[in-house]
């Protein structure tokens, strides 16, 4: 084995530790649900739209 080849060895011979799925995981109780804040009939939507449609010429 030459010079480089240990050195690759050296920093690659090993394959990193397996990280198991219940380290990868994190479980958040969520708040309680408010349909008035998280409607889809934002205000702000149709000026997007508005704006998009002018830009593309319709």
């Amino acid at each position: 084995m030459d010079a480089a080849a240990a050195v690759r060895h050296a920093r690659f011979g090993k394959l990193p530790e397996r990280i198991r799925f219940e380290d990868m995981t994190e479980v958040v109780e969520s708040g309680p649900h408010d349909g008035a804040k998280t409607s889809h009939e934002d205000v702000g939507v149709g000026h997007t739209f508005t704006c998009l449609a002018l830009d593309l010429g319709l």
